[in-house]
Order: structure tokens, then C-alpha cells, then sequence
């Protein structure tokens, strides 16, 4: 479990109380069951109950960083990168969305610099 995962369990029920006043009832209960797929480890049916609690709750940074993380954990990395920038333009004051962000940039660009050929 990545550390950004591990921080779910503890952060979940805060941020699904500050989620239920965001919009529909059918978006923050897939973004709990998100959050719950998670914690046990099932990245496919997080990200599938959270790409849908996206759709639904559109404007929810806590619902694009849970997003994040659950593409990071099934290995869709771009996808990750995309949601954090999201959550974090949503709400810039959202620390775990900049923490996600700051380390899947740092991950992206030693990524490029290791494929960049030998001078």
C-alpha cells in the first residue's frame, strides 16, 4: 500500500462528510465506495466508482484526488497526474492533492530524464 493510500483510511470519513454537502447523494456514496475499494486494495473498482462520482460531483477535489490515487494504484499514471492537476485547480488549498501532485511530477520528470539519451 503506497503511502498516499494509507492516508485514505484516516482521511476517508472526513472527506466524505466534506463531500455529502457537495452535491448528489449517488455521487458521494460511489465516492465512499471508492475510498473503500481502496483501503482493501481493488484499484479497478475504486477507479470505476470514482470515475463515476467524478461525472457526478464535477467540482469535488477530494473526489479527483481519491481518483488520482486510485489510478496511480492501478497503474495508470498519466491519468493520475491529470486528476491531481484537477483537484488542486479546484482547490488550490487542498494539501494531499498538492502533496499527490508535487510527487507524481518528481516521479514524471525522473521518469524523462532516465530515457533521455547519455551525453
Amino acid at each position: 500500500m503506497s503511502a498516499r493510500a494509507a492516508v485514505i483510511a484516516s482521511a476517508g470519513f472526513a472527506a466524505l462528510v466534506l463531500c455529502a454537502g457537495c452535491g448528489t447523494w449517488s455521487g458521494t456514496r460511489l465516492y465512499a465506495s471508492g475510498t473503500r475499494a481502496l483501503d482493501r486494495g481493488d484499484a479497478p473498482r475504486a477507479v470505476t466508482d470514482l470515475e463515476q462520482a467524478a461525472r457526478l460531483l464535477p467540482e469535488s477535489s477530494e473526489v479527483q484526488n481519491h481518483l488520482g490515487i486510485a489510478y496511480e494504484a492501478a497503474g495508470r499514471d498519466a491519468d493520475a497526474l491529470a486528476a491531481w492537476q484537477r483537484a488542486v485547480a479546484l482547490d488550490c488549498g487542498n494539501e494531499a492533492a498538492q502533496r499527490n501532485l508535487r510527487a507524481a511530477e518528481a516521479e514524471h520528470a525522473k521518469a524523462t530524464a532516465a530515457e533521455l539519451p547519455a551525453r
